[in-house]
């Protein structure tokens, strides 16, 4: 949730130049750049598994005179097992023949992540209210959070993906093996499925006791966790603008995230992000406001306070918002995400989509424009199915199949990611995202094994810690370079 709030001092396209966390007490943090230690229910029938995900994604019969459509094709590989070549689909950018760059065109833009982290006892795997416990055995750049079941990280400003993973891999690695220490597991998730709702409280700072006086079920019921993702901007005018352009591609990153099928009561939601549906409670939360300036934007919030319904800019939750003092662009819609390879593969589409906004901004292309009853409806939905469903294109206001909206996005965006040098990443993670299914799926699909959902928070805990089969990620460290496309 980041309601503490996190500054990332950064410069696009330059480096680190300072992080810091502004928490409750409004005293500033100096973070380090890493860690010490840097090694690395049944749904209901509409909802559908993985097996249903890529439906629609193999090759359709073509109307004679028409170009082949590009998209997710499946192939069976020699050891017998079906695998995905992600090419571009339907509505995607053109962008063959474009080669593919060993050197990078400029200074990709600079990356810095937040992550949300729930905290479960290992013995009954439910959430356990023990981060004041915690937080004093971990270094700089862990801080709590609204509920006390949360631990949030800070992490470094990065300017490449591997440089991103290795930072999001450590900083697990610091907490998970630090909180095994008291007999806690650590899981990334829009939510857990295990809890005694009398047990949790809120944390007890002056802030957000007063989130607790002002907002009493919102805060009491607030057992969710998110991923903020930032993206360098150096001007604070366009990133205000570039905040409302790259909104009709924000629910399909959501879906990416979908990671919180089960409610804390153990039951079975029927969406692939019940986290959305709590978090869009709050008063100021969904699409960025229409605001053309900084100092626009900035009146916005002033009379949100002025209000009473909000005590500080803090509180503006939108989707994607400008940071509150940082040269930064801020994505706020992601359930957290079990997976590393997830964040990484969101984190290089946002940066992407970032800057082809500030492309066409500069250069007087139009702007996608979002209704906001269109863009509620696309969150909704992509709330509800995650990558197992269809999905809203608020571009061709339609609903498609995930996999297509997905391979379009991709596509569309891989004249920026070859000039970032994300490309072959991204086109594998992307591939694996699609095959896999999303973390929802996963979930329900561990709980169907023995109808346990002991075996689902096992099977998070082993997602998070990176020791799960087929979570190890694709991702080459920065020694061993970019894998084979």
């Amino acid at each position: 949730m980041a309601i503490g709030r996190t500054i990332f001092v950064v410069s696009a396209p330059m480096a680190l130049i300072a992080v810091f966390v502004w928490g409750a007490s409004n005293k500033h943090h100096k973070v380090r750049s890493a860690p010490p230690d840097s090694t690395t229910s049944e749904p209901n029938k509409t909802h559908h598994d993985v097996g249903s995900a890529n439906r629609g994604l193999t090759r359709r019969p073509l109307r004679r005179g028409t170009d082949p459509p590009e998209q997710l094709t499946a192939s069976m590989g020699s050891s017998g097992h079906h695998g995905y070549h992600l090419t571009a689909g339907p509505r995607a950018r053109r962008s063959h023949g474009m080669p593919r760059q060993s050197a990078l065109s400029k200074p990709p833009r600079t990356l810095g992540i937040e992550e949300e982290f729930h905290l479960v006892d290992l013995t009954t795997r439910r959430l356990a209210t023990r981060a004041p416990e915690l937080l004093p055995l971990l270094p700089d750049g862990y801080v709590a959070e609204l509920q006390s079941c949360v631990v949030e990280t800070n992490g470094s400003v990065v300017s490449t993906l591997p440089e991103l993973r290795a930072d999001l891999t450590a900083r697990r690695r610091v907490l998970v093996d630090t909180a095994a220490r008291l007999g806690l597991g650590v899981v990334a998730a829009g939510a857990a499925p295990l809890s005694i709702p009398s047990e949790m409280h809120v944390t007890p700072t002056p802030r957000y006791q007063q989130m607790l006086a002002d907002y009493q079920l919102l805060a009491r019921e607030q057992l969710i966790c998110g991923t903020q993702i930032h993206v360098g901007i150096d001007d604070r005018d366009e990133c205000v603008l570039v905040a409302g352009r790259v909104a009709a591609y924000v629910p399909t990153l959501l879906a990416l995230s979908a990671s919180s099928p089960f409610w804390s009561d153990g039951s079975d939601t029927g969406y692939s992000s019940v986290r959305t549906l709590v978090w869009q409670r709050w008063p100021t939360t969904g699409l960025a406001p229409p605001a053309t300036s900084a100092a626009e934007y900035d009146t916005l919030i002033s009379n949100l306070i002025a209000t009473g319904v909000i005590t500080d800019a803090g509180m503006s939750y939108f989707d994607v918002r400008p940071a509150l003092r940082t040269p930064t662009l801020e994505l706020r819609v992601c359930d957290s995400c079990p997976r590393a390879d997830t964040i990484v593969l969101i984190a290089a589409l946002f940066r992407a989509l970032v800057e082809r906004e500030i492309e066409g901004l500069r250069s007087g292309a139009p702007a996608a424009i979002v209704v906001p009853p269109l863009g509620r409806a696309a969150l909704w939905r992509a709330a509800r199915s995650g990558l197992e469903g269809d999905l809203v294109d608020l571009i061709h206001p339609a609903s498609r199949p995930a996999g297509d909206v997905v391979t379009d996005l991709v596509h569309m965006l891989r004249p920026q990611l070859e000039a970032c040098g994300d490309w072959q990443t991204v086109e594998e993670l992307a591939r694996t995202a699609l095959a896999e299914g999303s973390s929802a799926a996963r979930q329900r699909r561990a709980k169907r094994i023995r109808n346990s959902l002991l075996d689902v928070v096992d099977h998070l805990i082993a997602e998070t810690a990176n020791t799960a089969p087929c979570a190890h990620g694709t991702l080459a460290t920065p020694q061993n370079g970019f894998p084979a496309s």
